[in-house]
């Protein structure tokens, strides 16, 4: 006799983006990351009804809430039929795909800004004759200087 399982095939489970059901704690930052993708993705599948909304209380300052209370209330009842946990957990998701590219993101930047800390170093930092030969070869090949470093060599 064959077993249940030998009978089913294999079917490929949908792989989620974060790497566990019931991941580590984000951070506040985290969190707060992941809040805005939510909000962000709420607010999109809503964007009809938060403009009508919007387009009715234009000008008004007081009768909004009953000038504009059907607009208003299909606002609420989308916002509160799109915001659910399993917005959340799209949301989250996404926050987990992305953080490789955060993480390349952080890494270029810490790479260009220690660029730029040794070129300030070299060029601050070099004796004047020496600074001053690299000033002339830069001029020559037709890359400007700005004046306050022309000036500050000169004196």
């Amino acid at each position: 006799m064959a077993t249940m399982a030998t009978q089913t095939p294999n079917l490929p489970q949908p792989r989620l983006g974060v790497p566990s059901r019931n991941p580590l704690p984000l951070s506040a930052s985290q969190e707060s990351q992941v809040r805005d993708i939510y909000y962000a993705r709420v607010r999109k599948l809503c964007a009809d009804e938060i403009k009508a909304f919007a387009d009715c209380a234009l000008g008004r300052t007081f009768s909004v809430s009953f000038a504009c209370k059907a607009e208003n209330h299909a606002m609420n009842a989308c916002m509160v039929q799109h915001a659910t946990q399993e917005q959340q957990d799209k949301a989250r998701e996404d926050w987990f795909a992305l953080r490789m590219e955060r993480q390349k993101q952080r890494e270029r930047k810490a790479k260009m800004a220690a660029a730029q800390e040794e070129f300030m170093r070299d060029w601050w930092g070099l004796p004047e004759e020496v600074r001053l030969s690299r000033q002339k070869e830069m001029e020559k090949r037709g890359e400007t200087i700005p004046p306050a470093r022309r000036d500050a060599g000169s004196k």
